[in-house]
């Protein structure tokens, strides 16, 4: 199974791409195979002039097309996901996303900022071609914070809410009674009140 991020802020010390970083790891945890790619992965001509045949756009194409599963963060700008990010999605192909599952990333000054996702981003992601799109997960500036030496903070209640989705993501794109990594899943048995360890 293979899977996808895309972060959608050119800051290296976003706070929505700590949340992504956060989800990737809990799927490494798994033994999944992530695929990371940022805006500054891709020229800024060929974002900005749209370049659909350059070579950035044709690589990134590739990688979204063997995926299973995308994640995608972005940070919310007056009331909006990025133009980065949008200029990103506008190099795919029309039904790029089709047969996938996606997941939805966002963070923003405000808990009013979460309808961006909803009515912004969401029919952006089916307009690719997305049918199964998980509840996004969002998180204000306060409840995520990245320290000047790097170290990320994240409130509990986001962190629950993020590694719900990310499991549910993970529980679509392995096939039944499928254990990549046996201890991850013993731990979340543990954790479920299945056993005691």
């Amino acid at each position: 199974m293979s899977i996808i991020t895309l972060a959608g802020s050119p800051s290296q010390r976003s706070r929505s791409s700590a949340l992504l970083r956060h989800a990737a790891q809990r799927l490494r945890a798994r033994g999944l195979n992530i695929s990371e790619l940022g805006l500054r992965d891709i020229p800024s001509e060929e974002l900005i002039e749209g370049h659909y045949t350059g070579a950035a756009a044709a690589a990134l194409r590739a990688r979204v097309s063997s995926a299973d599963a995308v994640l995608i963060s972005t940070p919310v700008y007056k009331a909006s996901f990025s133009g980065g990010l949008k200029a990103v999605l506008d190099l795919l192909d029309e039904k790029a996303l089709a047969g996938k599952v996606v997941l939805p990333i966002a963070t923003g000054g405000s808990p009013a900022h979460l309808l961006a996702l909803e009515y912004g981003l969401k029919p952006v992601l089916s307009a690719l071609g997305a049918r199964h799109i998980l509840a996004g997960v969002y998180a204000t500036d306060t409840q995520v914070r990245v320290d000047d030496d790097g170290q990320v903070h994240i409130d509990d209640d986001v962190r629950q809410r993020l590694d719900d989705s990310v499991d549910r993501l993970s529980d679509q794109v392995l096939p039944r009674g499928i254990v990549v990594n046996e201890a991850f899943d013993l731990g979340r048995l543990a954790l479920a009140g299945g056993f005691s360890v």
